[in-house]
């Protein structure tokens, strides 16, 4: 079961304005606050959001592992939020971090640093 049947203590206003996908999750991107990079995409449902706003650390749901993950408690590379934004649609999440070491689990300092795709133009 995913975060949507969990219980939470996000603001009804903000939880009414989400556009969850039917396992009750949206995407987080997460960004340098300073630099604009794009550093990985997480997952959070009302309760994960409510705890990066309340504590000032990225919280995620894992769906691999079925459970809520504090980005940085294991690894030690922690996202301090910055800000959070919901884009046009409300159906995505942007967390502006200060991101410390790796974002990536491969130990990279981006998700998103594998190289483009080639375009056929």
């Amino acid at each position: 079961m995913t975060g949507n049947a969990r219980p939470s203590a996000l603001d009804p206003a903000i939880a009414a304005r989400l556009k969850r996908s039917a396992d009750g999750l949206v995407p987080a991107i997460a960004q340098q606050y300073d630099t604009g990079e794009v550093l990985m995409l997480g997952w959070m449902d009302d309760e994960a959001l409510h705890r990066t706003l309340t504590t000032g650390r990225c919280t995620y749901w894992s769906r691999s592992r079925n459970e809520y993950w504090v980005k940085g408690d294991t690894s030690g590379h922690v996202q301090l939020v910055k800000s959070v934004a919901l884009d046009c649609d409300a159906d995505t999440i942007l967390v502006k971090v200060d991101q410390t070491g790796p974002a990536c689990h491969t130990g990279t300092r981006t998700c998103f640093d594998s190289g483009s795709l080639p375009l056929d133009q």
